[in-house]
């Protein structure tokens, strides 16, 4: 593995789970199935999706300990006379989890927050009975294997009634007496979603039940908090408590489409599934992993059977060991902008909101390793962003054109997770600067890599074309006309290693040995630069199925080669611009099937101690065999029917991960699936296929 000379970030997870809970928010389930008091269509299917996710958490193995419900539990509000009727559908649809399922009162349940420019039903004495006859207490605690969880009513907040005190108390009383127990907070409303500054509005608490919130929330003995209503996803941290607000299952508060640099996709965004979901808490020794899980709006009808039992393969940067491969973040990745009131709910003024929908999309992945320009470290929301997720185990290469300017090196590189920096330059600009490069790596204590830049390009210069493109890093063929150079630059602790580019359409495996060898030969670290564009930069590559592949074989490369980083040129897909490409995720934010391969190979290969690469028996354009501690693996990436000889040969009982879809099967049961999709015509497409042996 690489060695490190920059800061390493623990994830301060000790040991396996100790058990895992589910959080769910806003399931905004409605008197019956396909009817809902909202215009929208979407909100028809909410008692179906609602009910999805709960067939899916009962057929968990092992099962979570308990569910936590964040609030809007039903849609009609309880003035409504078809809210009895909602809270009966809820309980039929909870019913298959055998597991206690606690809940948190929303202003659906209880009525909207007091103020004074809220049309809708507030809450009040009447509504906290309707909703205690129908549900229970609406704050309360319990204990879980040692630990503390509180569920509070967040509307009581400002309310000005008699229980608003009352809950103040106890929620003090119950920190206080939970002494060194780890404490983990529910509620309904987020006391703020961007800034802890921001003005009030419909998305967050006022002033002064805000401060006050925040303050408990700022206790040593706090380790979470987790707030719905939003229906979005973000990630704050309040002192040492990691808090974070849930989508929802039923609908997108589709506002916050303002993210997007697209058009929405259905209903103006409010359907779009692909922002659906919950959460699954790993609760560990220390410390604990809360992970998103997509449901894509899936439905199930009344009466459908419960789901089978199934493994579920989740990644995160906490438990990733993968941490020699990752992706460069081209596109801003925590952005905050301000979202247009466009009526309804927000009326008065814009809100401030920052875009965390690729972070999600990182976690998902479980991708550690970040490439990032250097503006991002120098200027302050972005640093303070690249400061938080350092403790989730995140760290950057950041890279810059020449070295870095000294007011970069001010800042405290190993609280931002700075692991190395990326130096572009030409062969020139490299010689001189040579000795700010040896201070560089002296004073930050990063790694340094050295990226070539490409000044004149003769295949462009044919009397009808020139080259006005750049192009960064050195190619594998030039590393043997330039290693006296590195190696000179190396000895003098000038540089760690150098940049090397890959393009889309060279053999990762042949190059991956050079690059071995390489390093092997000379000690230098190889930083490898996986380009996702085509040749052209007029012509979109949106190859899919040929990134999946990519990204398995980098992935297992990482394990096996001692000294090269890989990353991906880019995160998100370039739509518009030069060099268009599809990436990891789209314009929307939603993961495609690269994203899928990295979520599988994080989560299955992420536990083993050592990865050795086998004897390549067979074409290694078509199988790569490698053992990852004691069990044997091999990767298939070929033509459907090239793909089927080769299963052929391996025993039908093994378990084969179809790494484009993400699904899990038997050898003989993914044949079955490869031979109906084949039908006879040609050789078919790309299939990329793990097998457990």
């Amino acid at each position: 593995m690489i060695e490190e000379t920059g800061p390493t970030f623990p994830s301060a997870l000790r040991g396996r789970p100790l058990f895992s809970f589910v959080v769910v928010a806003d399931t905004h389930v409605n008197e019956s199935d396909g009817v809902s008091s909202s215009p929208y269509e979407t909100n028809r299917l909410a008692n179906a999706r609602a009910r999805r996710v709960f067939l899916d958490i009962a057929a968990m193995d092992p099962p979570p300990s308990f569910v936590v419900h964040l609030g809007d539990i039903v849609h009609p509000v309880p003035s409504l006379p078809t809210f009895d009727e909602a809270v009966r559908c809820f309980k039929d649809i909870a019913a298959p989890v055998k597991v206690p399922v606690h809940l948190a009162p929303g202003n659906h349940d209880v009525g909207d927050k007091r103020v004074d420019w809220m049309p809708a039903d507030q809450v009040c004495e009447s509504f906290l009975k309707t909703y205690r006859a129908a549900f229970g207490a609406d704050y309360h605690a319990f204990d879980e294997g040692g630990l503390r969880f509180i569920v509070i009513n967040s509307l009581l907040l400002n309310s000005g009634l008699p229980d608003e005190e009352r809950q103040k108390l106890w929620l003090e009383d119950e920190i206080e007496r939970a002494a060194d127990k780890r404490v983990f907070l529910f509620m309904h409303y987020p006391p703020y979603i961007h800034s802890r500054s921001e003005r009030g509005n419909y998305d967050n608490v006022d002033e002064p039940g805000r401060s006050w919130l925040l303050g408990l929330m700022q206790r040593p003995q706090v380790e979470a908090v987790f707030a719905g209503h939003v229906h979005n996803f973000w990630y704050e941290r309040v002192g040492n408590a990691e808090f974070y607000m849930l989508p929802s299952t039923a609908f997108l508060r589709h506002d916050f489409s303002e993210f997007y640099k697209v058009a929405p996709s259905v209903e103006f965004g409010r359907g779009d599934v692909e922002k659906l979901g919950y959460f699954v808490v790993d609760v560990h020794a220390d410390g604990h992993v809360a992970h998103s899980i997509r449901t894509m709006g899936a439905q199930a009808k009344a009466g459908d059977a419960t789901l089978a039992r199934h493994e579920r393969l989740l990644a995160h940067p906490k438990t990733s060991t993968f941490d020699n491969v990752g992706v460069e973040l081209r596109h801003p990745w925590a952005e905050s902008m301000q979202i247009t009131a466009t009526g309804g709910v927000q009326e008065f003024g814009r809100k401030w909101a920052r875009n965390d929908y690729p972070l999600l999309a990182l976690w998902e992945m479980g991708a550690r390793l970040l490439k990032v320009p250097d503006m991002d470290l120098g200027e302050t929301e972005s640093r303070q962003r690249m400061q938080v997720l350092a403790r989730q185990g995140h760290r950057y290469i950041v890279t810059a054109l020449g070295a870095p300017k000294a007011e970069l090196l001010a800042h405290d590189l190993q609280a931002c997770g700075v692991a190395a920096f990326e130096v572009n330059a030409t062969l020139d600009g490299f010689a001189r600067q040579r000795s700010a490069l040896r201070a560089l790596r002296t004073s930050s204590g990063a790694q340094v890599y050295y990226a070539k830049i490409l000044t004149f390009d003769d295949s462009h210069f044919d009397g009808k074309h020139f080259s006005h493109f750049v192009k960064a890093g050195f190619t594998p063929e030039e590393l043997a006309e330039h290693e006296e150079m590195i190696l000179s630059a190396h000895r003098a602790g000038e540089i760690d290693g150098v940049t090397v580019r890959i393009e889309a359409g060279q053999s990762l495996v042949a190059a991956a040995a050079t690059l071995k060898a390489f390093h092997a030969a000379t000690g230098c670290l190889v930083l490898a630069s996986l380009k996702l564009s085509g040749p052209s930069l007029a012509i979109e590559r949106a190859d899919d199925r040929a990134n999946v592949a990519s990204v398995a074989e980098a992935m297992i490369l990482s394990k096996s080669s001692p000294g090269i980083r890989y990353v991906y040129d880019t995160f998100m897909d370039v739509d518009r611009g030069y060099f268009p490409r599809h990436a990891f995720i789209d314009r929307r934010f939603n993961p495609r099937p690269a994203a899928t391969a990295f979520t599988t190979l994080n989560a299955l290969l992420s536990s083993a101690q050592t990865l050795t690469l086998g004897a390549q028996t067979h074409d290694a354009s078509l199988a790569l065999a490698f053992k990852a501690d004691a069990q044997d693996y091999v990767l298939i990436r070929q033509t459907t029917s090239r793909v089927l000889d080769r299963l052929g040969t391996l025993a039908p009982s093994g378990i084969a991960y179809d790494l484009v879809t993400g699904e899990r099967c038997s050898v003989a049961s993914q044949m079955k699936t490869l031979q109906r999709a084949l039908d006879g015509e040609g050789d078919g497409p790309l299939q990329v296929v793990l097998v457990r042996l």
